[in-house]
């Protein structure tokens, strides 16, 4: 399989100079680094005549997957598509694996097969998990749709590896408790090259958590991941053996230097551009019977995020979106450089016109952050916000229907950004003048 394949040539280069490999999963164009300075691009939007989503111009979508369609599975697509990485298969052709977002309560498809959990005791998989879509890189003809992760719930985000797999992340902390059979609250891994439904292995020594999202320093090897709770944590997972995540490993949480909650909502304790130094503490017990993982890890000195969510490894630093965080509670960006342990916080909301509410993201060939905003207000639409390498905000997107956007990914390219409509979920290929929009 590629990913074996992948996984060979990582371990052969981790602790060398593989940073080639980084940015976005199946990314060949080099990505700068965003600490470089930038203005924002002035962008009007242009009306969408479908009411789906705007976009600046010259910007058009195809859409290459709609819930309900049929698969080549023979089953349908599910609903609330969200966290989504884009992956080279070779010979010209991607594959990009989505996340799906459903709970016990939700239809799942049709899917039956290899599943990690079924519902009460029958034999039907609980509806969350993933699909791949597989599509010629040149035309984005699709090629072929299939369900490649059964059986769990809530899969929010996760996050590409250098291997060429995804990381399925579980946003919810249920238990076996007769509707469902199995704990729940963990991450699994897939295959781009799944080719149909994998074993579902949840990766236990990753941690028992409310899970949102993940990225892999492509230099070590470690992932590192976040927490969608108001107290949530930033952690990091230590594998004993790079690129083999089944095999174990060492949990940590973030500690920093003075600062006890970055959140700034009650107290200002972290400044916008002002690097934090941190070091990591061992957390025990990493499968958290008790749900309690964040505040023992805080208790133990860990700082508290606002509602960490996705994250997405650049050049040598990784970016992060802190939800509700801010003295306005719009939402912070936060940047990590792993090779120092500092926390900077790289930009901080101070208005709803300005970005509200970050979710997914990813760092654009040009080094600026695509955001993909997540609230839901009478008044004001989400948006797919871009961020400037000066952390400067601008209007890259707005959606037209009362949902967010999710799984922002860039082709090898950089030629195709990919997107997801949560719901009803959709797919798009998003194509563009994007370098005269990043030069201004």
């Amino acid at each position: 399989m590629l990913q074996d394949q992948n996984r060979r040539r990582f371990l052969q280069a981790t602790g060398s100079a593989f940073a080639a490999l980084a940015a976005s999963g199946c990314m060949r164009v080099p990505v700068r680094s965003a600490a470089a300075p930038g203005a924002a691009p002035t962008t009007t939007l242009v009306p969408d005549p479908a009411g789906i989503l705007d976009l600046p111009p010259g910007f058009s979508y195809r859409v290459l997957s709609r819930l309900d369609d049929e698969m080549s599975d023979g089953n349908r697509v599910p609903d609330r598509a969200d966290g989504m990485g884009c992956f080279d298969l070779g010979g010209g052709k991607l594959a990009l694996v989505r996340n799906h977002e459903l709970s016990p309560q939700h239809d799942n498809g049709g899917v039956s097969g290899k599943a990690y959990d079924t519902v009460a005791r029958s034999l039907v998989p609980l509806p969350g998990g993933t699909t791949t879509i597989v599509l010629d890189a040149h035309t984005l003809e699709v090629e072929r749709v299939y369900r490649s992760l059964a059986g769990t719930i809530r899969n929010c985000a996760g996050g590409i590896t250098p291997w060429g797999s995804w990381l399925s992340c579980e946003e919810n902390t249920d238990r076996a408790n007769g509707r469902i059979n199995k704990d729940h609250g963990y991450v699994f891994e897939v295959p781009a090259d799944a080719g149909g439904l994998v074993d579902p292995v949840p990766l236990r020594e990753m941690g028992r958590f409310n899970h949102e999202a993940a990225c892999v320093d492509p230099a070590t090897g470690v992932v590192y991941m976040t927490e969608d709770k108001q107290d949530s944590l930033f952690y990091r997972f230590i594998p004993a053996v790079p690129g083999q995540l089944a095999r174990g490993g060492r949990l940590q949480a973030l500690m920093l230097n003075g600062v006890d909650d970055t959140s700034n909502r009650e107290s200002v304790q972290v400044q916008v551009g002002q690097p934090v130094a941190g070091r990591w503490i061992d957390l025990d017990n990493v499968e958290s019977p008790e749900d309690d993982l964040r505040q023992r890890g805080h208790a133990q000195g860990a700082a508290i995020i606002a509602r960490g969510e996705g994250i997405w490894m650049g050049d040598g630093e990784m970016y992060f979106t802190a939800t509700s965080g801010g003295a306005a509670e719009e939402g912070q960006i936060f940047r990590f450089r792993p090779s120092t342990d500092e926390l900077t916080l790289f930009f901080e909301s101070t208005d709803i016109a300005q970005y509200s509410y970050g979710d997914n993201l990813c760092v654009a060939p040009s080094g600026h952050l695509v955001v993909c905003e997540d609230q839901y207000t009478d008044t004001v639409d989400n948006h797919l916000r871009g961020i400037t390498p000066s952390g400067q905000s601008y209007d890259l997107g707005r959606i037209r229907i009362q949902t967010e956007p999710a799984g922002v990914s860039f082709s090898p390219d950089g030629r195709t950004m990919f997107m997801n409509i949560y719901s009803p979920a959709m797919t798009l290929a998003i194509r563009g003048p994007w370098q005269d929009l990043w030069n201004g």
